[in-house]
């Protein structure tokens, strides 16, 4: 139950989840700082219009944010929609709907999604100490790729199994498709191994977390935007609503 985990009057930090471009040309993401006013249901809650330069910011119905609660237990993270805004004894208040279940969050993580997909991966020759992270892309010139399967996806990395061990802290290859808005999209990205462990009761099957590198804004956009349509599939499904 989100009782459970969140109170009212809880600090809420909220992040447009649609990127922005700023005066010189930089992507940026709008960050907004509320406090929790009400619990409606589990699926519902009610914050404070957010507030900047001392004007209430009125954030548009139907727009998508993903949420960070600050409480007593430690950082609480999901992504919800707007569904109303109304004024309430004086304060001006937004409806939201969770699209996501309360996940513990730590800074400078990204959501994390449990998926099951088919990926190719391959060591690259070059190490970090040979070459630079800001030199390293992507050259698509060899097509002796192994095969794995990615069990979770974040905006910051991935992690997989694969038939091959790879050397923690050595770069990769890493190719993968997903069905973002209504069409496939492949992306060909470079990770960094974080770490490679031989998995259990699997001696020829390794478990590998990677961090991807000299990603471009709209590779990670679309696969957050890929994540949240996820997570609202499942969440309807759950509720017989899909």
């Amino acid at each position: 139950m989100i009782s459970k985990f969140v109170q009212i009057g809880n600090k809420i930090e909220i992040e447009s989840i649609k990127k922005t471009t700023g005066e010189l040309g930089e992507v940026t993401r709008k960050t907004y700082r509320s406090e929790l006013y009400d619990i409606e249901s589990e699926d519902v809650i009610k914050i404070a219009m957010p507030m900047e330069q001392s004007k209430v910011v009125l954030l548009p119905v139907d727009a998508e944010y993903s949420l960070c609660f600050y409480t007593s237990n430690g950082l609480y993270q999901c992504l919800a929609r707007v569904i109303e805004r109304y004024k309430s004894n004086n304060l001006f208040v937004l409806s939201m709907e969770l699209e996501t279940d309360l996940q513990k969050y730590q800074r400078r993580e990204y959501y994390r999604l449990n998926t099951v997909l088919d990926m190719k991966s391959k060591a690259i020759d070059e190490t970090p100490d040979k070459n630079s992270l800001e030199q390293v892309h992507f050259i698509d010139t060899d097509l002796t790729f192994d095969n794995g399967t990615m069990v979770d996806i974040s905006g910051g990395g991935a992690r997989f199994i694969s038939k091959v061990r790879y050397t923690e802290g050595s770069l990769i290859r890493f190719v993968f498709s997903l069905f973002v808005n209504g069409q496939v999209t492949e992306y060909k990205l470079i990770g960094k191994v974080l770490k490679s462990s031989p998995m259990e009761n699997r001696e020829d099957s390794f478990e590998n977390r990677i961090q991807f590198v000299n990603m471009v804004n709209d590779d990670r956009e679309s696969i957050i935007k890929y994540i949240f349509e996820e997570e609202r599939k499942m969440r309807h499904r759950e509720r017989g609503t899909f």
